[in-house]
């Protein structure tokens, strides 16, 4: 667990070629939120400029939503999500 961080998703696919992480997510997040994903082996933060469904931008994703989201680093199915 993150300290004082909510857990929002979990990575379910990573697309290294284009540096693409699959959440399946748990709560509603946007556009400019700051992220932590945390891992065995990964753990990094970043804001999140840019999420799709379905090949198409979104400004926000709810909860139980599936979104492909730009990461700046390798992730791992199974990985956390925090925000």
């Amino acid at each position: 667990m993150a300290e004082g961080k909510t857990q929002i998703g979990n990575v379910t696919n990573f697309y290294s070629k284009i540096s693409v992480a699959v959440v399946q997510l748990t709560a509603p997040v946007n556009v400019g939120d700051k992220i932590l994903i945390k891992g065995d082996t990964t753990n990094f933060e970043q804001a999140i400029e840019s999420m799709q469904i379905e090949h198409q931008n979104i400004p926000r994703a709810e909860a139980s939503q599936s979104i492909g989201l730009k990461v700046k680093d390798r992730v791992r199915p199974g990985d956390v999500v925090y925000k």
